[in-house]
């Protein structure tokens, strides 16, 4: 979701109407701008119009994702300790690899922290095994194998706390897509893809909402069969898109990485918790003495606080926590 936080102003969503395209796309980041009219009562010029002043603005803009599990690769979460003044450098460094997401400044300045997606057969290993370790200034590097998604991917913040109605959710959600990425736990053989899909879902990373014709000259492939494909990978759970923004958007202003150690046995009622705090961006089970990992998002320190010795202290199994102030993003859900 957020956007690199290096611009210096980022318009608010300030209306109704910009909270409510901005729930929309979440809902379906391909839905035509007519549909979105439609549901919210506006004109599609309306629509149109705000998409491409909030995302000209920075503020968001929708791109189409892939699901790792999905696909048999294995994501990590890696965390970077390092020199403070070499952190910036480090987190933009890896920002800019293609294999990487979620790239972001913790820990007082210390501590790059990121999700690696290496590519079977590619080599991605390497970034965790011989060059991070070997990279300057960097102290000690930790990473953590992403073993299920309990909130996220799909799902965001505006899926808890978006203004459309039940009605409006149901008439803009895709046919025959699932309810979530997450609806289904159950393993799957990892879905095989060609390199045309690759084209395509490259540059679906880019901008979710390329057009068809577009999409159609980077694959060869007619615009009907673009359709028909995106429709099958989003019903394999491969695709799904996702709004990329900057969280100031919702006016939250505190962010924090929290880690916890849950007993076994109660890792998957803590996750399913968790899931439904309205201050959970995103929340996984991983391996490592801290077995879940949580994005955690408030308005302030102080809300930052009743959290912790609320809703967390109250978790099944709970432990032990851990937890990290994110100062800054590199780099958000896509690839770029």
């Amino acid at each position: 979701m957020n956007l690199d936080s290096k611009r210096a102003v980022l318009p608010v969503l300030d209306s109704e109407q910009d909270q409510l395209l901005a729930h929309a796309l979440q809902i379906d980041g391909r839905a035509p701008f007519r549909r979105i009219a439609e549901v919210l009562g506006v004109s599609d010029q309306t629509v149109a119009r705000r998409y491409a002043r909030l995302r000209s603005a920075g503020s968001l803009r929708v791109v189409g994702l892939t699901d790792p599990l999905r696909l048999g690769e294995v994501p990590w979460f890696v965390r970077v300790r390092c020199a403070p003044n070499a952190a910036v450098a480090i987190g933009e460094a890896l920002a800019r690899r293609a294999d990487t997401t979620w790239v972001s400044l913790t820990s007082g300045g210390t501590e790059i922290s990121c999700l690696v997606r290496p590519r079977a057969g590619s080599g991605g290993d390497a970034l965790l095994l011989e060059k991070l370790p070997k990279t300057p200034r960097v102290v000690d590097v930790s990473a953590h194998c992403l073993l299920h998604v309990f909130f996220g991917q799909d799902l965001s913040l505006l899926t808890k706390s978006g203004p459309l109605t039940a009605e409006q959710v149901a008439a803009l959600r895709p046919a025959n897509a699932p309810d979530s990425l997450l609806s289904d736990p159950a393993p799957a053989p990892a879905y095989p893809l060609d390199e045309a899909d690759g084209r395509l879902l490259d540059l679906l990373a880019r901008d979710g909402r390329a057009a068809a014709g577009e999409l159609a000259a980077a694959t060869g492939w007619s615009p009907t069969t673009v359709r028909r494909r995106m429709t099958e990978l989003r019903e394999a759970g491969v695709l799904y898109f996702d709004l990329d923004y900057d969280l100031r958007v919702l006016q939250r202003n505190f962010r924090a990485a929290l880690w916890l150690n849950i007993e076994p046995s109660e890792i998957e009622a803590a996750g399913a918790a968790l899931a439904a705090h309205p201050e959970v961006s995103f929340a996984a089970a991983t391996t490592g003495d801290f077995n879940v990992y949580a994005g955690i998002t408030a308005h302030d320190a102080g809300a930052f606080y009743h959290y912790l010795t609320g809703p967390v202290a109250a978790l099944p199994g709970i432990l032990g926590t851990s937890t990290s102030p994110i100062h800054r993003a590199f780099k958000g859900a896509g690839p770029l």
